[in-house]
């Protein structure tokens, strides 16, 4: 039988070795829930692949994946087609990721297959254009109607309050339309004495909307500015702004290395850049808590309900105003150089 003196010695070796083993267990990394399982991917679709604005959603979308240990993949299609770009999308479903970011063409179109992909577990956040009646657990965006608000402001005060003006669109694209219709009703509302003259569709052509800002400032020669929601197509209007005398201000949404030239050369008035930085950041945010919705245990009823309890309507990313003094700062060039990474290659 141990002495009383023994017993306590054991038992303060055991407590010494609990300590220690606590100890221990506090120094060693703990696996965090935060991060992805091997192998665990995230996709982002969109159309017209090739186009510049996608680039910096990726780069960002990419990091936030990276830092949490998962791979990320770059997809769509190279046309301007919403039949080719649901084509993509379904390529992607077969491939089962964890998670799609993804800027619908147009909103009803995708409707079924973001359907799809939820009903398979595969969680969709839309960004910069969204598909409200689908099941996408949310929508990561700029104000669209804010963009439209401060580009109307933005034209009306350099023509000084007084003119008549036009404005190029995207009609069917969910995120061109709202800006088109959020400037013509702040030109309406704010600034009584700016005249809508003309409108023309030219879906991001430049070529098209070289032609159609020729043949406006023809009819209506004390034609002033022309705004348009997107940056392909100020390409061809500040082209046409400067044949025809160089007095139509040009100002759009979205920049590209030729926009932002314009900017710089004073050929172009300025443009509202999306900070899409920011918004592929918080896509993949999005999707990672929307594909392991366990992480999150709110006080609502999506036990009940079975419907994902990581669920927000929209985010908003913020905007910039470009303008010639800090257009190089948006340049795609420079940032990815200053981040040594391939971009949209890796």
């Amino acid at each position: 039988m141990k002495s009383r003196h023994a017993v306590c010695g054991t038992l303060l070796a055991l407590g010494v070795a609990a300590s220690a083993s606590q100890a221990m267990a506090q120094d060693t990394p703990q696996e965090s829930a935060f991060r992805c399982k091997p192998g665990e991917t995230y996709v982002m679709n969109v159309m017209v692949t090739g186009v510049e604005y996608w680039f910096p959603v990726y780069e960002m979308f990419k990091q936030a994946a990276h830092e949490m240990g998962c791979k990320t993949v770059y997809t769509g299609t190279p046309e301007y087609d919403v039949t080719k770009q649901l084509a993509s999308f379904q390529q992607v479903l077969a491939t089962h990721p964890a998670g799609i970011l993804l800027h619908p063409m147009n909103p009803d179109p995708f409707i079924e297959p973001i359907n799809q992909a939820a009903d398979a577990g595969i969680p969709v956040v839309t960004f910069a254009a969204d598909s409200p009646n689908s099941k996408r657990v949310a929508y990561v965006t700029s104000d669209n109607f804010r963009e439209g608000h401060i580009a109307a402001d933005t034209v009306a005060t350099a023509v000084g309050e007084e003119g008549e003006y036009a404005v190029l669109e995207n009609p069917g694209q969910d995120n061109h339309d709202r800006r088109v219709s959020a400037f013509i009703e702040e030109m309406t509302q704010k600034h009584p004495k700016m005249k809508l003259v003309a409108r023309a569709a030219t879906n991001q052509d430049p070529t098209k909307a070289y032609t159609a800002v020729q043949s406006m400032a023809q009819a209506h020669p004390n034609l002033k500015a022309v705004f348009m929601p997107e940056a392909s197509s100020a390409i061809g209007a500040a082209q046409a702004a400067l044949e025809t005398g160089g007095q139509i201000k040009v100002f759009c949404v979205d920049v590209n290395a030729k926009v932002l030239d314009l900017v710089k050369q004073g050929q172009m008035l300025g443009a509202i850049d999306p900070n899409q930085g920011v918004q592929g950041y918080m896509g993949f945010m999005m999707l990672f808590l929307a594909a392991h919705p366990q992480l999150i245990d709110p006080m609502n009823d999506y036990k009940r309900t079975g419907v994902n309890p990581f669920t927000l309507p929209i985010i908003d990313n913020g905007l910039a105003i470009v303008t010639k003094d800090n257009a190089d700062d948006f340049r795609w060039d420079a940032y990815l150089k200053r981040r040594g990474t391939k971009g949209i290659e890796e």
